[in-house]
């Protein structure tokens, strides 16, 4: 991976009186760019925690391929676990954009750097169902990606409403951090995962 093409940051919690978490990330070099996902397995505990590192390491095996034949490689060998839900995002370095897709409630957004953007932030498209279990019809959107541009990602232990006090001047491990400490509901496994374009 190009180290000068993003800065990334996370953070995670376990829900209170299980021993690990269902939540996972990646962050893994892909053709042209970046691949980022957020990860999480249906339920808590061990069996939730199985099926999202089995759904993490699909994606780094292949991440040279489509968005779309990735997430059905996933669903195709998830079928005998809980299943999980994830968002997936493409930065490709060389056309300037983002790709990027939601299965179930893994919320991604990625906010402006530039203040004079309209709109300021961008929210994924998410698609109901379970990687493994039931999947949707499956559509990538692309949107253009600045240098500054924040992606975030959250799985649903993290309430919404963070965009807006987010500042964009901040890493994004101290943005991860300020998100999961004043979002996090409490009562889930929950996960942020931001990343800034550089290039």
């Amino acid at each position: 991976m190009n180290a000068q093409l993003i800065e990334w940051g996370v953070a995670s919690v376990t829900m209170p009186g299980q021993s690990q978490s269902g939540d996972r990330h990646v962050v893994h070099p892909c053709p042209n760019g970046v691949m980022l996902a957020a990860i999480d397995g249906i339920g808590h505990g061990q069996e939730a925690a199985t099926a999202a590192d089995l759904a993490a390491t699909i994606l780094t095996k292949h991440a040279q391929e489509s968005m779309i034949a990735i997430i059905k490689h996933c669903h195709a060998q998830l079928r005998e676990t809980r299943g999980v839900v994830m968002s997936l995002a493409v930065i490709n370095a060389v056309e300037g954009d983002l790709t990027w897709m939601g299965v179930g409630n893994v919320g991604g957004m990625v906010i402006r750097a530039a203040a004079s953007s309209s709109p300021r932030h961008e929210s994924l498209l998410l698609r109901g169902g379970v990687v493994g279990n039931q999947l949707p019809s499956l559509y990538a959107s692309i949107i253009p990606i600045m240098r500054g541009d924040t992606l975030i990602l959250v799985t649903d232990g993290v309430r919404s409403g963070f965009a807006d006090v987010v500042n964009v001047s901040d890493p994004p491990q101290r943005i991860a951090n300020h998100i999961l400490a004043k979002y996090n509901i409490g009562s889930d496994d929950a996960l942020v995962l931001v990343a800034r374009y550089l290039k």
